[in-house]
């Protein structure tokens, strides 16, 4: 639809008169670049030509096999891509009105025709045609990016805690423009008997389909926790999951478990490849902050097969605060802009505040280069 009549062009003349068509032909052989014209009689006859070659159709209205806007209606039904003008004769103006009313963008008074009035008609009436599917793409990416976002948001996790005894925090930035889901995942659940069981992970790659794959392990893992699961048989699992679900083999993922005990003073810790979860303990007079653990439990997921992952158990006592986060939180830039947070910047600012507050590192971050989870759990005494 970019073409003009100062480029070739095909339009294709519904008119069952021959003096009226040969007229047209005649008044557009005077263009500057004269367009082919292909001439049929009558509606039957336009459906074996009316295909993606034909960019304007000129119709009159009153055919052998149709009448009026029925006409109109079967061309604009068989040529949705094109441009399409009206001929009407001096009495039937008002007919030409309602045409335009119902989707042809132009219409042409017969007896008034002239070679530059035809030539200008044509070419603006194109013009409106290729703004008016600009429109209709326009709207169609709004609705479709509106209901992708919807389902972007209902698969996020919506954590499950009925404790009051622990404050929870979740921070969630996908590194790609225009998205709400990224491959990274989080989730909180508590069970009956009290245990606060939480993960965060990490599928490597950054479209759509890791962003499937880890709300797939997120939902897996939550129903496994339900289901009684947990530790070495639960990771297994979700590593046949991962197997079972990816596009390619070279796609794992890094992922960190936390099982906090229905006293809350004790964690069970699955650090599977992922960045260390940071704790903190005690009273702000004497706090401990610290990462843990040392080495980790085990490899990725969808690595090695036959691996078991070793737990890894952490005392809590009565006043802590867990951060588990993927490596988008210390891959993220500070300062000028050029120098990464890292782990030990990310302690630093932590031994600075006396305290985990998300919000306030993230928004002292230069820029996000990666998808950032971060879930942070605390108790006070």
């Amino acid at each position: 639809m970019t073409q003009t009549l100062d480029v070739p062009l095909t339009l294709l003349l519904i008119e069952d008169d021959p003096g009226d068509a040969f007229l047209v032909e005649e008044l557009l052989a005077q263009a500057e670049v004269p367009p082919k014209v292909i001439w049929v009689r009558s509606i039957a006859e336009s459906r074996g030509r009316l295909d993606e070659t034909v960019h304007c159709v000129l119709v009159d209205l009153s055919l052998p096999d149709a009448q009026g806007l029925e006409a109109l209606e079967q061309v604009l039904a068989m040529a949705p891509h094109a441009a399409v003008l009206v001929l009407t004769g001096l009495r039937d103006v008002h007919v030409g009105v309602a045409a335009v009313q119902a989707g042809a963008q132009d219409y042409l008074v017969k007896q008034d025709v002239d070679a530059r009035l035809l030539a200008r008609a044509v070419r603006y009436s194109m013009e409106r045609k290729r703004a008016d599917l600009a429109q209709r793409r326009l709207v169609q990416a709004e609705l479709t990016a509106k209901e992708n976002a919807r389902l972007e948001r209902g698969l996020l996790p919506t954590p499950i805690l009925r404790t009051d005894a622990l404050e929870h925090t979740a921070r969630y930035l996908p590194g790609r423009e225009r998205t709400l889901l990224a491959g990274d995942f989080y989730d909180t659940f508590e069970t009956p008997d009290g245990a606060i069981h939480m993960i965060v992970g990490d599928v490597c790659g950054h479209g759509p389909d890791e962003a499937a794959l880890g709300v797939s392990l997120r939902i897996a893992w939550r129903t496994l926790v339900m289901a009684g699961q947990s530790g070495d048989t639960m990771l297994q699992i979700m590593d046949a999951l991962l197997r079972q679900e990816r596009k390619s083999p070279e796609i794992f993922t890094t992922l960190c478990t936390a099982t906090i005990s229905p006293g809350l003073d004790h964690a069970r810790l699955y650090v599977v490849g992922h960045p260390p979860p940071i704790v903190l303990r005690g009273h702000q007079d004497g706090q401990e902050v610290m990462t843990v653990p040392d080495s980790p439990s085990g490899p990725p997921l969808g690595i090695f097969p036959d691996i078991e992952w070793t737990p890894i158990d952490v005392p809590l006592g009565e006043e802590w605060s867990l951060l588990i986060y993927t490596d988008g939180l210390i891959e993220a830039t500070v300062g000028e802009g050029t120098d990464l947070l890292g782990t030990e910047g990310l302690l630093g600012i932590i031994h600075e505040h006396g305290r985990i507050d998300l919000d306030r590192i993230i928004e002292g971050f230069a820029g996000i280069r990666d998808d950032l989870a971060a879930v942070l759990v605390s108790r006070k005494a």
